[in-house]
């Protein structure tokens, strides 16, 4: 995706230092071109993959469209559960909650760190 924070990277580091990686669980791992494609390949990730549990990572923009493009993503995100009766959880870090970017690094790495360590 064209998120300015590597959420993905973060979640993955925090997923390999948790207890039976690679022994009681493996990580699938899949990018998008954007988070409105997140519910789609969420989906294929239950069907195909027969993954158990999900972290939907996404960084909407601060434009006014981003915000409802983010809005029809969770709405998307919350009908795959619904369809393959897992869980999957959504982790959106928007721009628009830090006006300076700098700041919104840390937002990013406790939110993907932390919503791993949930899934786990």
């Amino acid at each position: 995706m064209f998120a300015r924070i590597d959420l993905g990277g973060y979640a993955l580091d925090e997923l390999k230092n948790c207890p039976g990686y690679g022994e009681r669980f493996e990580i699938v791992y899949r990018t998008v071109p954007g988070f409105k494609d997140l519910a789609v390949e969420c989906k294929r990730l239950v069907e195909i993959e027969n993954c158990k549990i999900i972290v939907a990572l996404g960084m909407p923009g601060r434009a006014e469209i981003d915000q409802v493009c983010a809005h029809e993503a969770s709405q998307g995100i919350m009908t795959a559960q619904l369809m393959t009766s897992t869980h999957i959880l959504e982790v959106f870090v928007h721009e628009a909650e830090e006006d300076d970017p700098t700041k919104l690094v840390p937002v990013g790495e406790d939110r993907a760190r932390k919503h791993a360590r949930n899934a786990y």
